[in-house]
Order: C-alpha cells, then structure tokens, then sequence
C-alpha cells in the first residue's frame, strides 16, 4: 500500500498522469474552488475514485488550515475500492441502509462515509448503515462542516460536483485489508446525572422535569452570557440507559420561548445526561487515544475527523491534538482529515463495537495491508 498528501501547487499542472491511485479524498472549505481541484486530479489520477467534503478546517499531517484544500492519495496493492451515493431525501435511515446495500459484498471489510453536515439526522443515518452492513464491517467517518458559519455544507457528487443533501461512502474490499477505527472525546463531566423527561429527536426539553435550557444556563453561571458561541465549550453526555455507553452531544441552538437545548444528534426521552467542560489537556489526550492499535511494522493511512467544538475549545492548541494522534501511528504514516460536525465510529473503546454518531470527539480511521 503507498499514499501521500498530494502538493497542488500550480506546477502540478505540468506532471504526466499517474496511474495506479485507487482513492482521492478531497477535504476542502467551501469557498475554496474544490471543482477547479477535483478536475486537476481527475486529470492527474485517471481511474482514481475521488470522494470529498466540506471542512470546518483541514488536517495535513501534523497540520491544521483553515480556507484552504487537503488532498491524499492511496494505492493499494491487495486490496480495491468501491463508491456509493444517495440522496438524504430518502430519510436519513433508509439512505444509510440503502448506501450499505449498494457497497455489501464478498470481501467488504471498512466503511468510510462522508455525508452533508447540515441536511441529516446523523443519528438515524448511522442506524441504517448498521442495519445495511451488518456484522463484522468497520465503519467511520464524518459530518461536512463550514467552518464556524454552520451555513451550507457539501460532499463531492460522482461528477466531482459540491452537492448539498448527499451522503458518499468508500467500501474497502480484500482479505488483506485491515481497517479500524477509534473514537474518543476527553471532556471533564461536572454536575448531577439527570433525568431526559422530556425530548423529542435532536431536541432536549426537560430534565428532571424542569425547562433544560434553564437548567444549563443555571449551571454556567456568569459563562452563560458567552451562549450561544459558549455551548461549544460545554456539550452534553447522553446515554439511553444506566447500562447504556454515553455519547457527546453538540449544542446548536438555544429556544428561550420553549427553553429548549437543539443538539446535532438524537437526545433519548428517559435516558441520562450530564453536563461537560473543557479541559484542554484531556482533549488532547482524548484525541490520542482515538488511534487504532496498529501493526507497527508498516505505516498506515490514517483520516482524522475532529469536531469544530473541539477546535474552538482547543484555540490556539488545536494542532496538538492531531500532532498526538500522529505521535501514535506507525513511522511513516500519512494522515489527513478535516473538522467537522459529527464524527461516526465506535460506541464503545474497541474497534468492533457498533457504531454511532458522536459530537465534540475524535475519529480516526486507519488502513493497513497485511
């Protein structure tokens, strides 16, 4: 297996077409021009599948931008892959299970999905790939972001084309293909558990019976008159159940006249939640241990997704997240990524738990051939 950041700078223009490059992942802002970008490549990599999303920033290597494109490349030597996409006007869960059925077949050992980060229930979409793809296959992936606009978010169409309301997803084939993914968040929990009384999807009503919105504004204190830029830096943890593992919960919006809490994923009647702070060095120690155990006799091909609450939480530390998820792959890996608005992986530490959708944490997914 060989992969690479691509340079794309002007003088890429002049170089012949390689051929051999399986896959092209594209991470780009949304004002950056991604079509003038993907037609150079498709030039530059005839053959290649090219897939890509909109960014809240961009990871190269060891590196965060902002306004700018990453691009990689990957060539695989035992292994193959396969794209898919739908429209997300099927319903979120029937377009997830519908994407996993076009890419199940013999062989199919990861998932990397990239989906439109403001047209989606991500919650309901991750329940229909689980159901699609069943038993045994690794999946992962990300939310399209646009900085800190939350305006229109895009994944690249088949024709290279930013298109709104679609989710793309890679199958990665072959007996020799080991793909794994991690996921881990890092932020302190403070306060009581409580009650979810009342919740409707994405939206948080009431805890213990009282007005949530109420609640959490009682616990910032005098931060609460930073809201709602101040809700990136203190999420929620929700879990279905006592016995159930707890997921993060992104903020978006705040309702004064319904007292309400909006968040970017499901938010379960009955379950528990709790109130949680940043703590820089625990995100970046969180972030860490998002890294898949690897062989380590062979670099990987590692694509990070990170949420943009963490990149406004972390500031000015941001590339040290990325820098210790680096730290923690094999000598010689190529790593890129993007911020986003919802990461895809593990519900659980290990790699082969079912998947969900988490806010405020760190994905990464990794290939390696045997």
């Amino acid at each position: 297996m060989r992969h690479r950041i691509v340079d794309l700078s002007p003088g890429d223009a002049s170089l012949p077409p390689e051929r051999g490059v399986d896959l092209i992942l594209l991470f780009a802002d949304r004002r950056s021009g991604p079509q003038v970008a993907e037609a150079r490549l498709r030039e530059r990599f005839p053959g290649a599948v090219i897939v890509g999303a909109s960014t809240a920033g961009e990871i190269s290597g060891a590196r965060v931008g902002e306004g700018g494109i990453v691009v990689a490349a990957l060539s695989l030597e035992r292994g193959k892959v396969r794209r898919a996409e739908v429209a997300l006007d099927l319903g979120d869960e029937v377009a997830g299970f519908t994407l996993a059925r076009e890419l199940a077949a013999p062989g199919l050992r990861g998932v990397l999905v990239l989906c439109d980060g403001e047209k989606v229930n991500g919650s309901a979409l991750v329940r229909g790939l689980e159901r699609g793809l069943g038993p045994g296959v690794v999946m992962g992936g990300g939310l399209a972001g646009d900085g800190d606009r939350f305006g229109e978010t895009w994944t690249l169409d088949a024709d290279g084309v930013p298109r709104r309301g679609r989710v793309t997803a890679v199958g990665f084939y072959g007996e020799r293909m080991d793909v794994r993914v991690g996921t881990q968040g890092g932020w302190n929990e403070f306060g009581p558990e409580r009650r979810i009384t009342r919740a409707e999807r994405n939206t948080l009503y009431e805890l213990d019976g009282r007005p949530a919105l109420e609640l959490y504004k009682r616990y910032l204190g005098e931060r609460a008159a930073g809201l709602p830029a101040a809700a990136m830096h203190f999420p929620l943890q929700v879990r279905a159940d006592e016995g159930s593992l707890p997921v993060v919960r992104t903020i978006l919006q705040l309702d004064e006249a319904t007292q309400s809490l909006t968040f970017a994923g499901e938010v379960p009647e009955g379950g528990l939640a709790k109130l949680m702070r940043a703590n820089p060095e625990r995100l970046i120690d969180g972030a860490a241990g998002a890294a898949p155990s690897l062989s380590a006799d062979q670099p990987a091909f590692a694509t990070l997704i990170s949420c943009v609450g963490r990149r406004l939480a972390l500031g000015a530390r941001t590339e040290e997240e990325v820098e210790a998820v680096l730290a923690n792959l094999p000598s010689g890996s190529t790593q890129v990524g993007f911020y986003s608005y919802g990461e895809i992986g593990p519900s659980g530490i290990a790699c082969g738990d079912r998947s969900a959708l988490h806010n405020q944490s760190m994905t990464v997914f990794t290939l390696q051939e045997r």
